[in-house]
């Protein structure tokens, strides 16, 4: 299955209050909305992805709770961007500081802001050319550091800020860099066969 883009004419375009109200009453789908106010519908993963996805996010937490430095969330979180897009990464950490300027009601709903660090995995329905943009979306938007990891073809784009983006091929670990300092993954369990 792929995503589906449902496109709203502007006289149904949804207010911030009942995209979140439509994404608590639909928990069990994974909605993102682009800044054109498009609504994506994402289907669940398939197995070997969701076993992935949670590697990356038990590593990014598990060093996470090592310091003090930043929250990290999983890709049940929703973030709105500064451009008006609503997104939901794999994987996502923030700068403690950044946090700690929010509201509690910020807190409880979609963060407005833009991770600091940020990874998409590519499932085999995914479309590298729709990932790529969403990737460059967060860069554009004010995410440091991202990575879009390919398990099947053993790939990873590193996107940075003010940066080109590095095309690795088959590397065994990835630095989160000074953006998150003292992170590296681990990529065998993520490209190794399930």
């Amino acid at each position: 299955m792929t995503a589906i883009t449902l496109n709203f004419p502007s006289i149904l375009a949804l207010t911030d209050e009942q995209f979140y109200q439509l994404c608590q009453a639909n928990a069990d789908l994974r909605l993102e909305r682009t800044n054109a106010g498009e609504l994506i519908i994402m289907p669940p993963t398939g197995g070997e992805t969701g076993h992935r996805n949670s590697r990356i996010n038990q590593q990014l937490l598990n060093w996470s709770d090592t310091n003090n430095l930043g929250i990290a969330f999983d890709s049940s979180t929703g973030f709105k961007l500064p451009n008006g897009a609503e997104r939901s990464p794999d994987a996502s950490w923030v700068r403690r500081e950044r946090w700690e300027a929010l509201s509690a009601e910020q807190k409880r709903k979609f963060l407005p802001l833009s991770p600091d660090f940020v990874v998409e995995l590519r499932s085999e329905s995914d479309s590298l050319t729709k990932l790529q943009a969403k990737m460059q979306e967060y860069i554009d938007n004010g995410t440091r550091l991202g990575w879009l990891i390919d398990p099947q073809t053993q790939q990873v784009e590193i996107y940075r800020s003010g940066r080109e983006v590095e095309i690795l091929q088959n590397p065994n670990t990835l630095s989160g860099e000074d953006v998150v300092l003292g992170f590296e993954l681990n990529l065998q369990p993520i490209f190794s066969n399930v």
